[in-house]
């Protein structure tokens, strides 16, 4: 790796320390950043199409607005860290440890986030358009006002999970269960072979 190599597409900062930088805006398409620390970094507006992030580390970066389609985030520890208007269609985000983090309006069509973990993580109006979230932990995670058409919600953990004006109704493997654990209200559009859970509409977290 060129740890030393200045910020360009396809450079190789494997394993390499890049804790809070500034690199808002910068063209880091299908740059090799496996293992790398980006801690605290700013990368908002960035191009990191078709990066390969496995196994870095982002707790607190900023991502926002950037362009992470078909990048590779598997096992990304991102506590905390900032994706809100970001473009992540086609990432892959396999195993992701995000809790706490912000996707608030990002795009994350068809992606794929099986067994994610992203306990009270901020997904208000993010679009999750056939997205893959088998065995995910979404446990109080706030869902407000998104669209899951296509999205793949079996065996995924969602308690205490804010569904307020979200649409299910087109969601794959969704199970009455799940829906009973979950918080929603009368604008929440559930499939129609499920029930509109009794609990509904919850008490606010404290």
């Amino acid at each position: 790796a060129g740890c030393s190599d200045s910020p360009a597409a396809g450079v190789d900062w494997t394993q390499c320390e890049k804790i809070r930088l500034i690199l808002r805006g910068a063209n880091l398409a299908g740059a090799r950043l496996g293992g790398t620390d980006l801690n605290g970094t700013d990368l908002q507006g960035a191009n990191l199409s078709g990066a390969d992030m496995t196994r870095a580390s982002v707790d607190r970066a900023r991502f926002s607005g950037a362009d992470l389609s078909r990048a590779k985030l598997v096992q990304l520890n991102g506590y905390r860290a900032n994706f809100s208007g970001a473009k992540l269609v086609g990432a892959d985000l396999t195993k992701a440890e995000l809790l706490r983090a912000n996707f608030a309006g990002a795009d994350l069509t068809n992606t794929t986030m099986r067994k994610v973990e992203m306990q009270r993580a901020n997904l208000q109006g993010a679009k999750l358009y056939g997205t893959n979230l088998s065995g995910a932990d979404l446990a109080r995670v706030n869902l407000t006002n998104t669209r899951l058409n296509g999205a793949r919600l079996g065996q995924v953990r969602l308690e205490r999970t804010r569904l307020d004006n979200s649409d299910l109704s087109q969601s794959v493997g969704l199970s009455q269960a799940q829906l009973d654990a979950a918080c929603g209200d009368a604008k929440t559009r559930i499939p129609k072979s499920l029930k509109m859970p009794r609990t509904w509409p919850c008490a606010k977290d404290e």
